[in-house]
């Protein structure tokens, strides 16, 4: 079997699939990627299913090499990549030659880079899935982000389309991000300044963000009444507005339930944007109708589709 080995880890680098559905009312948090569509577009340049798990590379990239020969791609994020001393675009599937290191350099826009094998990462599943809960410790390479040394199995190759395969990548506004939304589900516990406030002002992510949350910083969202419910079901994108009426966006590794209100919740389409901005970029936020967003979720999905 190839094998992957991770020679330099980079800043945060983990093994993600499309996540551990199914057992979250068990407490068991969903984890996947923060970009799916960056992860879903590199398995189809590899040839892969949409599922196999993948390395997500966040701000700071690492160094790896295989084994032996293996189709690679990466897309999400812009780095500069090299692969034995020679650049390779993003966005295309490319031949990762045995001994030859691929490398990533500057990072010139987003956060998050997906990197597919052909073949997938093969590590042992969890629960069905292969996605690394760094909040709960499972999936991926025993639950933790990799480091130097670490050796990944890629699974058997069931695809022949040859290397060179290319997809448009995710659109990204340098900064920040425009992210639609759908309002609620507890309207109720918010005033209409709160809404007025929350679609005309521009929000920041903080330092104290990660894969669980963005802890945004913005003018505050005044609720009317109390500011916390019974514990309820956190879905991915929900904004909770705490008392101190600061937002916090949840991401992939989002815990099952929480008690602070939900005053809206980003559409599908637009999480690969949010899962690419990191501290001090900026979010705008604006609302939608659910025909738009099942249209735009549509829209992203037909952009994978036409890779090849």
């Amino acid at each position: 079997m190839n094998r992957m080995r991770i020679i330099r880890p980079g800043m945060l680098t983990t093994v993600q699939d499309l996540g551990r559905w199914g057992f979250q009312d068990n407490g068991v948090p969903v984890a996947g990627p923060m970009d799916e569509y960056s992860h879903r577009l590199a398995n189809r340049l590899v040839g892969n299913d949409p599922s196999a798990a993948a390395l997500e590379v966040t701000l700071i990239g690492p160094e790896v090499d295989a084994a032996d020969d293996v189709v690679c791609a990466v897309t999400g994020a812009e780095f500069v990549l090299t692969v034995g001393g020679m650049r390779i675009p993003s966005d295309e599937a490319f031949l990762l030659r045995a001994g030859q290191p691929l490398k990533f350099g500057e990072r010139s826009r987003g956060a998050r880079a997906a990197v597919a094998f052909r073949g997938g990462i093969a590590v042992e599943p969890v629960l069905g899935s292969r996605a690394t809960s760094l909040f709960s410790g499972m999936g991926g390479l025993n639950g933790r982000a990799l480091k130097a040394g670490d050796l990944l199995p890629i699974g058997e190759e069931t695809a022949s389309v040859p290397a060179g395969a290319r997809g448009a990548g995710l659109p990204m506004q340098p900064g920040g991000a425009v992210l639609r939304v759908l309002l609620g589900p507890h309207e109720d516990f918010f005033s209409r300044t709160a809404y007025d406030t929350l679609f005309g002002s521009r929000f920041t992510v903080t330092p104290a963000s990660n894969r669980m949350g963005y802890r945004l910083e913005g003018p505050p969202l005044v609720h009317v009444g109390r500011a916390d419910i019974l514990s309820d079901a956190t879905p991915l994108g929900s904004i909770q507005v705490p008392a101190s009426g600061q937002a916090i966006l949840l991401m992939a590794d989002r815990q099952t339930t929480g008690g602070y209100p939900k005053i809206a919740t980003v559409i599908s389409a637009d999480m690969p944007l949010a899962g690419q901005l990191s501290p001090g970029d900026w979010i705008e936020f604006r609302a939608c109708t659910r025909q738009q967003a099942v249209e735009a979720l549509r829209e992203r999905m037909r952009q994978i589709g036409q890779a090849g």
